[in-house]
């Protein structure tokens, strides 16, 4: 039986680093970053891509599609394979196969090696994301979960600042072949090492089965709770992917310019996250969900529809909004239905919010920028975070009288 936040573990007035793990901790959150920069590097390397291929915005757009299926397939997959490899083995499998594909991608030429690449990359990276969140809030007690998980939420954090910048950097060298080589060689060696020095999952993932997906799908709170991480996902993965293309395409700025700015603009989010940690643990997960939703549709709103000089100021003010839904999400997603389904919930989750969030709404931004406004594109998935807030008011989540 593996060890739980909740047995006894010692003398219980330890200090928050020693109850929050933070060796294992950290150690997840690097292999997450990894994954997470193998599927938004494309980003910053979208406009050398859509010259070098010849590719419209709506197809270049549709790339993201790809991962999301991918990546669906890997979340719907998860709780079987983490089921009969543990949760530890799915970590490191994903890695590899992150791995692979990107180096796949590299070396092999022809637009249906990229479309087959870009799928197994999702599904390498929808391996992980369930039995990541597991090993966690196994790793640590209930109370610090809002705490622990923004930490592990760093991952994005870092992998959105970090993307433009290694992607100029390397552009300067290499060819964006070269350049997602590379990323998929860091991937093989993140899951090498945490082979050797990875602590925590020890434990097998709950298959999905009739029975809890009927405990699931039986509670309200957890179709809110895909609706908004559907919307959260647009507000940060959808519109991420698309705005150097908006920026270049309607704005007329010079991608280096745009991809200095793009990751300039991600450093806040570092300190937010934690500041969103404190306030689910302070402040429950619904008043901080419905206050993320309210704001963020405001600033999204007003990047797609402002000028330039604007643009440039919300670029800054709408990613530390975004970026705050995901410590009480994925809190208000733990605590929904019992403990022994808190993977499978993620897994049933996650599925059609990244395709929705990560995949249809690039496409449609995408489709937008083909008729010429990339920025209506974008407001309009904007408008829609005003639905989150209200949804929001309607949770119910276990262990929150706030």
């Amino acid at each position: 039986m593996h060890e739980t936040a909740d047995q006894p573990n010692g003398n219980r007035s330890t200090s928050l680093v020693e109850s929050l793990q933070l060796g294992p901790l950290l150690f997840l959150t690097a292999i997450f970053w990894m994954g997470f920069v193998a599927r938004i590097i494309w980003s910053p390397l979208l406009p050398t891509i859509e010259k070098d291929l010849g590719i419209t915005h709506t197809t270049a757009g549709s790339l993201f599609l790809y991962v999301s299926f991918g990546y669906m397939t890997g979340l719907l997959g998860s709780g079987f394979v983490s089921n009969r490899i543990t949760h530890r083995r799915a970590i490191i499998l994903s890695a590899v196969i992150v791995g692979g594909a990107l180096l796949w991608i590299a070396f092999w030429q022809g637009f249906w090696v990229l479309q087959s690449g870009l799928f197994i990359l999702g599904i390498g990276g929808g391996f992980y994301l369930p039995s990541g969140v597991a090993s966690i809030t196994a790793l640590v007690r209930p109370r610090n979960w809002g705490k622990a998980l923004a930490v592990h939420e760093l991952a994005p954090v870092l992998a959105f600042i970090s993307s433009p910048l290694a992607s100029e950097l390397l552009l300067r060298f290499f060819s964006w072949r070269g350049v997602v080589s590379i990323v998929g060689v860091g991937s093989l060696l993140a899951g090498m090492a945490f082979v050797f020095f990875g602590r925590g999952g020890e434990f097998p993932g709950e298959q999905p089965n009739m029975k809890s997906a009927r405990l699931l799908f039986s509670e309200p709170s957890f179709w809110i709770m895909a609706a908004l991480f559907c919307l959260a996902v647009s507000s940060t993965i959808g519109i991420y992917t698309m705005i150097p293309l908006y920026l270049v395409v309607d704005h007329g700025l010079d991608r280096s310019f745009v991809n200095f700015l793009f990751s300039l603009s991600r450093l806040p989010t570092v300190g937010t996250i934690f500041f969103a940690g404190w306030a689910r643990d302070r402040f429950g997960s619904k008043k901080t969900l419905g206050w993320v939703f309210f704001l963020g549709c405001f600033a999204t709103v007003t990047m797609g529809i402002a000028p330039t000089n604007l643009v440039i100021a919300i670029m800054f003010v709408q990613p530390l909004i975004a970026s705050s839904f995901f410590p009480a999400g994925f809190s208000a997603l733990s605590g929904i239905g019992p403990p022994s389904v808190r993977n499978i919930s993620i897994s049933f989750t996650l599925p059609i919010s990244m395709t929705i969030g990560g995949g249809v709404i690039p496409t449609w931004i995408g489709f937008m920028g083909d008729r010429g406004s990339f920025g209506f594109g974008i407001a309009v998935a904007g408008g829609l975070l005003l639905l989150g807030a209200l949804l929001a008011r309607f949770l119910k989540i276990e262990g929150e009288d706030h």
